[in-house]
C-alpha cells in the first residue's frame, strides 16, 4: 500500500445503496485550470461535480468550502454537471456529488461519489500536499 488511504466511514444502509464510493487515483490522469474554470489551489484543489437537484451537493460544497478555508494553499472548484458533459464523460463521472482530491500539479490523488465528511476530506489532503 502506498500512503494514507481515503476511507469513508458510512452506514450500513449506504454501504449497500451504494451511495458512497471512494477510488484511488485515476491513472495519473492530470487536470489543467483551463479545463476546471478555475484556478488550482497551490498545494491542492478540490473538485466537486454537482447537479441542480442534488441535495447532497449542497452540504458537499459546504464541507469543501470550509475546508479550502482553513488549509493553506487547497481551493475548493465546482462545476455543474449538466453544463460540462464532455468533462464528466472524459472523467467517467457518474453521480453527483463526486469529489475529486488533485495534487498541486493537477493529478487526481483521490476520487469519491456521495457527500463526504470533513475529516475525510482532510486526511484525503494529507495525500495530495
Amino acid at each position: 500500500m502506498t500512503g494514507p488511504a481515503w476511507v469513508l466511514v458510512t452506514t450500513e444502509d449506504e454501504r449497500r445503496n451504494g451511495r458512497v464510493r471512494v477510488r484511488g487515483r485515476d491513472d495519473g490522469r492530470r487536470l489543467e485550470a483551463a479545463s476546471l474554470g478555475g484556478e488550482l489551489g497551490e498545494r491542492a484543489t478540490l473538485v466537486q461535480f454537482s447537479s441542480a437537484f442534488c441535495a447532497p451537493c449542497r452540504a458537499t460544497r459546504r464541507v469543501l468550502g470550509e475546508v479550502a478555508a482553513m488549509v493553506p494553499g487547497v481551493t475548493h472548484v465546482e462545476i455543474d454537471a449538466e453544463a460540462r458533459l464532455d468533462l464528466v464523460r472524459e472523467l467517467e463521472v457518474l453521480k453527483t456529488p463526486t469529489v475529486l482530491v488533485l495534487d498541486a500539479e493537477g493529478r487526481v490523488v483521490r476520487r469519491a461519489t456521495g457527500q463526504p465528511r470533513k475529516a475525510d476530506v482532510i486526511a484525503a489532503l494529507g495525500e495530495a500536499v
